[in-house]
């Protein structure tokens, strides 16, 4: 087994995100971190954070929302957090398998950690990426 891989289950989800055929009801937080996973189990860091932009701003595009929406920080910071939690699993399989080891990136509110409020949520850290100011994300 690879180090990290994808199902079935993962591989359909990432081409209905990809054709814009997810309900965007159904993205959720959980989802972006299953998107984040499957972009990183073939990609660097780097490589996964410029998929998973162009993907979302091609979703905020299809359900009309303005590209503004997307928040460069969030983006990069969640990524460089799930390379962090996939290192520390161990080989997995699936996201599934993946996020029974590693539950805490269920809570968006961990981000809060790494960042204050005033800069995570700021115009700056939505357009380009800001490192966190209160304590790093472990690098990759």
């Amino acid at each position: 087994m690879e180090p990290h891989c994808t199902d079935s289950d993962d591989d359909r989800f990432i081409k209905a995100f990809e054709k814009c055929q997810v309900d965007p009801e159904t993205f959720d937080h959980a989802a972006h971190v299953r998107l984040a996973y499957a972009y990183l189990c073939d990609n660097t860091p780097e490589v996964a954070c410029d998929r998973m932009k162009a993907s979302l701003l091609r979703f905020l595009a299809h359900v009309g929302a303005s590209p503004d929406k997307f928040h460069e920080t969030i983006t990069r910071a969640w990524i460089l957090a799930v390379r962090h939690f996939m290192d520390q699993a161990g080989p997995t399989g699936s996201y599934s398998e993946f996020i029974d080891r590693a539950p805490d990136l269920l809570a968006p509110s961990i981000m809060l950690t790494h960042y204050s409020a005033e800069t995570l949520f700021s115009d700056a850290a939505r357009s380009s990426f800001i490192r966190p100011d209160k304590q790093p994300i472990p690098p990759r």
